[in-house]
């Protein structure tokens, strides 16, 4: 809605008040001015369009949470940069299921700019280790998978790792079957 800085600012105004408040005898409005300054102090550190469009994910409602991101109009200047890593990451997984090289782009992004939270980057590196396996890069794709493996401390995508791992061993199975037929016939 307001830009970071404006955020900023008005956090610092109703600080300034409270303090004036507090200087005049009214305690209770000097309170209720620093608590609505921590409003706009949280505003600031988490943006409420990637949150809403976080509450939107939650439910499956992609439409609703591109929605809510395409009511950030100019990203870089609007957010900080972990919060673009996140514009990225929630752009990256809704668009994961349409277009694999658009998203692989936002993924990265998201790296690039950092994510806050480890089982975000992991889920990120675990896409696009799915997306790396997809385009036969298989180095790319087992190196992210041992990296989202590391960064997955609580064990909450286990089960999609540990998918992944089996789906790649299923499709490296007949390969070596048919790269062993190869070489019996050299010889």
């Amino acid at each position: 809605m307001y830009n970071k800085n404006i955020k900023l600012f008005i956090a610092v105004l109703l600080n300034a008040f409270a303090v004036y408040q507090f200087y005049e005898g009214y305690i209770g409005n000097g309170i209720m001015y620093i608590l609505l300054s921590l409003i706009f102090i949280f505003l600031y550190l988490k943006n409420e369009f990637i949150l809403l469009s976080f509450l939107k994910l939650r439910k499956q409602d992609f439409e609703g949470a591109k929605k809510w991101l395409d009511k950030i109009k100019n990203p870089k200047s609007a957010l900080t940069k972990k919060q673009q890593g996140y514009y990225n990451y929630l752009n990256g997984i809704m668009v994961s299921q349409t277009n694999m090289n658009e998203a692989e782009k936002y993924f990265k992004t998201a790296i690039t700019l950092g994510l806050s939270m480890d089982h975000d980057l992991a889920m990120a590196k675990l896409n696009l280790a799915g997306i790396a396996f997809s385009k036969r890069r298989r180095q790319e794709a087992n190196k992210l998978l041992a990296e989202a493996q590391k960064l997955d401390k609580r064990n909450m995508l286990a089960d999609q790792i540990k998918m992944m791992k089996q789906q790649m061993k299923k499709a490296q199975i007949p390969n070596q079957h048919f790269g062993g037929h190869r070489q019996q016939r050299r010889r």
